[in-house]
């Protein structure tokens, strides 16, 4: 007659295969080294964002007489919670890398890039390499939009920023703006990929810019 055993005993070997991979499977390593979260500082925790919206940046090199990118990505405006005033803050896309970080001051003059209906140009004290360290330079900028009417709305929002800066200097009262959301935050832009860096400190709103010379540099190149 045929016998069974070595079938009953295949099928326990392969139960006690299955068992092992499980017990293997939860097995639970303590680290070595435990370490703690730890929160990011990008000193726009007290500010609103009021204005957001892609474009390229370029800085004029005066040395070499060129236009050099300084970076693609989101340019804000953000507004100080108590103060009230306002600065531009841009970072590069991906890296996060602050760009451009000055307050939008009142003797600043945006003017029509090379005869662009998509790009600005202006000159200003910049805090891009850190405000704790007091160190800034000043920067002939251009700013290029996807299209005309972003480029309108952007100067729109620079006015109305002078304008606010403006009346803080003199003393005035000025209300605080409405925050576009993080709905309207991510419509303007796709999600960031990585954390921004600690290195976006407030300027001083009382810097001064420069004598403005942005009209004599020339236009930037195009994306190749």
């Amino acid at each position: 007659a045929p016998t069974t055993s070595g079938l009953f005993t295949m099928a326990d070997e392969d139960q006690s295969a299955v068992a092992e991979a499980e017990r293997e499977a939860n097995v639970h390593f303590v680290p070595v080294v435990s370490l703690p979260e730890v929160s990011v500082q990008t000193h726009e925790e007290d500010e609103i964002p009021i204005f957001k919206m892609r474009a390229k940046l370029f800085r004029f090199d005066r040395e070499n007489q060129e236009w050099k990118e300084r970076g693609t990505g989101d340019i804000k405006f953000l507004q100080e919670k108590v103060k009230k005033s306002v600065r531009i803050l841009m970072r590069r896309e991906k890296t996060l890398k602050v760009c451009a970080n000055h307050p939008v001051a009142p003797a600043l003059k945006l003017l029509e890039h090379a005869n662009s209906d998509r790009a600005w140009t202006y000159v200003s004290t910049d805090f891009s390499d850190g405000v704790a360290e007091g160190e800034y330079t000043e920067e002939i900028f251009a700013i290029r939009f996807a299209n005309s009417e972003n480029a309108q709305k952007f100067k729109t929002q620079f006015l109305e920023a002078q304008e606010i800066n403006k009346k803080i200097a003199a003393g005035e009262e000025v209300a605080l703006g409405v925050s576009i959301g993080e709905d309207e935050e991510q419509a303007a832009a796709a999600p960031a990929e990585a954390k921004p860096a600690a290195d976006a400190e407030k300027p001083a709103a009382e810097s001064a810019a420069p004598a403005a010379e942005a009209d004599k540099a020339e236009k930037p190149a195009e994306d190749k």
